[in-house]
């Protein structure tokens, strides 16, 4: 700060003396040329302090006697739709597939250590959803109505740190969102909330056009009148028992890959121009963006100092992800690299097997492929990423992240054609653009396959319910109207608002 005051005072031409406070209001980094700036928005008070600001803060009335809405599922679009019922007077009724963070925290390292997947209790099942593991990126780029400052907002309110409020592109960070999460749960059953954990649905409650509640694993139905439908992208069973009903979906594009790993120093000297990095930037990020053969290929929920992880979330299939801590201070950086995949992309065969479910089914069977690969376990294929490129066999693979190990894999060989021709291409553009990104110390491992829904649930543009069911209201990312934390919180809380003009 003594630094910003000599600055600020020197910039305004007054004596460092006069200036008795600086409050940063907005940060964001430009590192597009060799001269990088710390772009800062700031308050300077001379010769005055600032007002004692009033803290951000919201009220949750109590509804144990409202009028009860269920929502299915914990993540993100879940929880932002229960806050938002309970601001409106209406009663969430929370049905959770999986466990609570702390027990769900148990399950994975039995993942981990045991390479035994549980079904309902995963990286990408449980309270907060597959975000609750992750980065905690808060940024979108979705243009969709919402106020996106209140999502935010929000979250610090339930103990995310105060810099997610001023940073152009704030996170969380996997070591803060457990808690963050927990207090929201608090938050929802302090103001007469329901929130009931291995709770997975099996079946819809459906009259005539109308759906009037769910039925649980357990046998017992749980009625309201309306359901949320916010279960992810990869509960796959809530697809299928859509496809049970004659429900309508639609097949959309979607994109699959490999999770790229780099030394984070490497990433560092590449963003930032061959500088060392310094005590004032932080670990490098990066966005590529390609395209071959009238296909995207690009980087996704890129990880600066992170880990690669398990996301399987079924027995038989291996996924891999990332995530980051808050200080993002680990030696690697990790990065989703896919291609994106059309209709067409698909084998004919498939759509006249599987209809709307094509895509699904496909993505399905490249993890059931990785897994046997892998020797029917969690260890992750990986090659080096110049070997991959040029189609060579792995000998020898260097250090990673990734917890429950890897194990040489010619990826080059069984990843279908046209996602590795795509990525070799894509890769080789990328690297030519950032001298160092190609490199035989970067490892890629198999497979990066839940990035989106290949299917969305289609929904009235007025009443945001399901095309042919009333009280049906589906949202998030698992509906394919969201992609990730920020957008799919937007949506539950437009889903709720919408509950509220239609049901009040």
């Amino acid at each position: 700060m003594k630094l910003l005051k000599e600055i600020v005072a020197s910039t305004l031409k007054t004596d460092v003396s006069r200036i008795h406070q600086i409050v940063v209001r907005r940060r964001s980094i430009d590192a597009r040329n060799s001269n990088i700036k710390i772009n800062l928005g700031l308050d300077i008070f001379i010769d005055e302090v600032e007002p004692k600001a009033e803290k951000i803060s919201f009220e949750y009335p109590n509804v144990a006697n409202g009028r009860p809405v269920v929502i299915v599922g914990a993540g993100p679009a879940g929880l932002f739709a229960a806050l938002r019922l309970i601001e409106e007077g209406f009663k969430p009724v929370i049905l959770e597939r999986g466990k609570s963070v702390p027990d769900r925290k148990l399950d994975i390292q039995i993942l981990h250590k045991d390479h035994v997947v549980n079904p309902d209790s995963n990286y990408g099942f449980g309270e907060g959803g597959a975000g609750t593991f992750s980065d905690g990126k808060l940024y979108t780029r979705s243009k969709k109505r919402g106020d996106v400052r209140k999502i935010v907002e929000v979250l610090h309110f339930h103990g995310a740190q105060d810099e997610i409020l001023i940073d152009a592109h704030p996170h969380i960070g996997t070591n803060v969102l457990p808690k963050v999460i927990s207090a929201i749960r608090e938050t929802i059953v302090r103001s007469g909330g329901e929130y009931h954990f291995n709770a997975r649905v099996e079946d819809f409650l459906l009259k005539e056009n109308r759906i009037t509640g769910v039925r649980l694993q357990n046998g017992d139905n749980v009625e309201g009148i309306a359901v949320v439908l916010a279960t992810g992208h990869s509960a796959r069973d809530i697809y299928r028992l859509f496809e049970k009903h004659k429900l309508q979906l639609e097949a959309k594009s979607f994109a699959m890959g490999v999770r790229v790993e780099h030394a984070q120093e490497l990433i560092d000297k590449i963003q930032y121009h061959g500088m060392a990095r310094g005590q004032y930037l932080p670990p490098a990020a990066y966005s590529y963006v390609e395209q071959v053969n009238d296909r995207g290929v690009y980087s996704f929920c890129m990880c600066p100092g992170g880990v690669v992880v398990p996301a399987a979330t079924a027995p038989g299939e291996l996924v891999v992800n990332g995530m980051s801590p808050s200080s993002r201070g680990g030696r690697f950086a990790n990065s989703g690299m896919v291609t994106e995949i059309r209709l067409e992309d698909i084998p004919a065969d498939y759509h006249r097997k599987y209809g709307s479910l094509a895509g699904l089914v496909f993505q399905e069977e490249l993890e059931k492929s990785c897994f046997r690969e892998a020797g029917n376990s969690q260890f992750a294929p990986a090659q080096r990423l110049f070997d991959f490129i040029n189609n060579r066999k792995p000998t020898s693979l260097p250090d990673t992240s990734y917890r429950p190990g890897i194990i040489p894999s010619e990826m080059h060989r069984w990843l279908p054609e046209f996602i590795r021709l795509r990525l070799q291409q894509g890769l080789v553009k990328m690297g030519n653009k950032n001298r160092g990104y190609l490199t035989n110390e970067a490892i890629i491992l198999g497979v990066e396959s839940r990035t989106s829904s290949p299917l969305r649930i289609p929904r009235d543009n007025e009443t945001m319910q399901h095309v042919q069911i009333k009280g049906f209201f589906p949202c998030g990312e698992g509906a394919g109207y969201a992609g990730g934390i920020v957008s799919s919180a937007v949506d539950g809380e437009r889903v709720a608002e919408t509950i509220a003009q239609l049901y009040r």
